[in-house]
């Protein structure tokens, strides 16, 4: 058991779009990401998408409905297997919760990320 300061581990890197797994909580990866513009329209089949905005602010785009804006300190839940696409006009930065081993790109032609661990 140890104490994971977020701070900390965002400043280890400086990548978009390329989650880093913090800790693993039973069988998922609790990970920080930072983004900045579009992600692809994707959706996961099998499992919800976690997103918490620790720093900045994002915009969940879902397809067929409005935007959702997502403020620092407010999280957004995308039910399985609906298409969506996180989007940020400036940087952002956000905590991920996802099974283990369940690639960020789900169904989407992009290619999954490795997850480094810090």
């Amino acid at each position: 058991m140890k104490t994971v300061n977020l701070k900390e581990k965002l400043a280890l890197f400086s990548s978009h779009w390329d989650p880093h797994v913090l800790a693993d909580y039973n069988k998922n990866e609790v990970m920080v990401v930072k983004f900045q513009g579009a992600y692809s329209f994707h959706k996961h089949e099998d499992t919800d998408d976690f997103f918490y905005v620790l720093e900045g602010e994002m915009f969940m785009d879902i397809e067929g409905e409005a935007s959702h804006l997502v403020k620092a300190g407010e999280l957004f839940i995308v039910p399985k297997g609906v298409s969506h696409r996180p989007r940020a006009e400036h940087e952002v930065k956000v905590l991920l919760i996802e099974p283990k081993g369940e690639p960020n790109s789900g169904n989407s032609n992009r290619e999954a990320s490795l997850k480094p661990r810090i």
